[in-house]
């Protein structure tokens, strides 16, 4: 499996946590970002003028860089592949992004987690319906509902206050994933999703409700690593 699709499925499946006490998705110190809604200075799949699958790397790490709203940003490479990632934050707030390349040439994909600022109301409203939904329970408290947009080659994150809460317009985003086309393709054809079927229980879009409208078409095989 390429490398960069672990990561993918890790983002896609919850903000995963290091440690026993996962930290509060619902954080203002993250990004503060409504281009989900205002669609400036450019609308999904991209973002801060960055493409996935089409603007080059060192244009967009140089965005990055000049980008007074954006501090801290860090490279990594992958000392077995050509993969680079950057992660970066908001001015004086706590690490929430990152830029990812599989190839080094250009960009992969973007992961955003945001403050909580924008509602699925919102997003809905300048966006459209979502296509598919998947939820996962992040902590006693806390889950996450899924959102993909395959038009849009993005997929949104959704707060409820755990599994037994709704969803609902007021429900707030907390993350976003712009991936390139051929890679959400990818994504919908190798998971288990639920057709959007509007607001309402966190339950009915969840990973253990197993009455999925779409399932699995291929199956990755892992590749060797050496």
């Amino acid at each position: 499996m390429k490398s960069w699709l672990l990561v993918v499925g890790l983002l896609a499946l919850l903000f995963t946590a290091a440690c026993s006490a996962p930290p509060e998705l619902r954080d203002d110190t993250l990004l503060h970002d409504d281009s989900l809604i205002t669609n400036q200075p450019c609308a999904a799949p991209c973002w801060n003028n960055i493409t996935p699958g089409e603007t080059r790397w060192n244009d967009a790490l140089t965005t990055l860089e000049d980008d007074t709203s954006i501090e801290n940003v860090q490279t990594q490479q992958d000392d077995d592949s050509s993969a680079v990632v950057a992660e970066f934050q908001g001015v004086g707030g706590s690490a929430c992004c990152q830029m990812f390349s599989e190839a080094g040439d250009v960009v992969s994909l973007i992961f955003l987690r945001l403050a909580p600022d924008v509602t699925v109301g919102e997003l809905i409203e300048a966006q459209g319906e979502p296509a598919y939904v998947i939820g996962s329970e992040y902590s006693e408290e806390q889950a996450i509902i899924n959102l993909l947009y395959p038009d849009l080659q993005t997929v949104v994150y959704a707060f409820t206050a755990g599994v037994n809460a709704d969803l609902t317009e007021d429900s707030e985003i907390v993350g976003v994933l712009y991936m390139q086309p051929h890679d959400m393709e990818l994504l919908i054809q190798t998971s288990n999703l639920h057709a959007w079927d509007g607001f309402g229980p966190y339950q009915t879009y969840a990973v253990t409700n197993e009455e999925y409208e779409v399932t699995p078409e291929i199956t990755l095989t892992p590749t060797p690593e050496g």
